[in-house]
């Protein structure tokens, strides 16, 4: 087989495998906590004072955190369980309708700061500060913690 053959097969199996990789929800998921994160780090820095209060920063980080909670309770079905550097703990499976309700939770609050849409930092901490309890809430029971 000729180098350029070999490039061609080469190049067609890493394709496939990062199809693969990006339809496992294994991934999915992970792509979409980095993106609460990143959302996470903007609002808990202006809690924390660490950066000025920015209502319409503010306002994306929590669209972020909206979407992302619509999509993720799809991204768990069986046999999702282990595997990937998944963070997601057992309790998920063994408790779904726990999960369900963690995850309405964060959704709810995450709908009340949105219809505030808080103009001051002032009006902003409840609200921020219930999102983060839910997703605290949640870490604490259905994510394997980091060792």
């Amino acid at each position: 087989m000729g180098f350029r053959k070999v490039l061609v097969a080469v190049s067609a199996a890493a394709i496939a495998t990062l199809a693969v990789a990006d339809d496992d929800p294994r991934h999915v998921r992970h792509e979409l906590m980095e993106d609460v994160g990143d959302a996470a780090r903007v609002l808990g820095g202006m809690l924390k004072g660490e950066r000025p209060y920015d209502a319409e920063a503010a306002m994306a980080s929590l669209k972020t955190w909206e979407d992302v909670s619509m999509r993720f309770g799809d991204l768990f079905p069986e046999g999702s369980e282990s595997g990937e550097g998944t963070e997601a703990a057992p309790a998920i499976w063994e408790d779904r309708g726990g999960f369900n309700a963690a995850l309405g939770d964060w959704q709810d609050a995450i709908a009340a700061a949105v219809a505030a849409d808080a103009a001051t930092l002032d009006e902003a901490k409840p609200l921020l500060g219930a999102a983060f309890q839910t997703c605290k809430g949640c870490h604490d029971t259905y994510r394997i913690a980091d060792e």
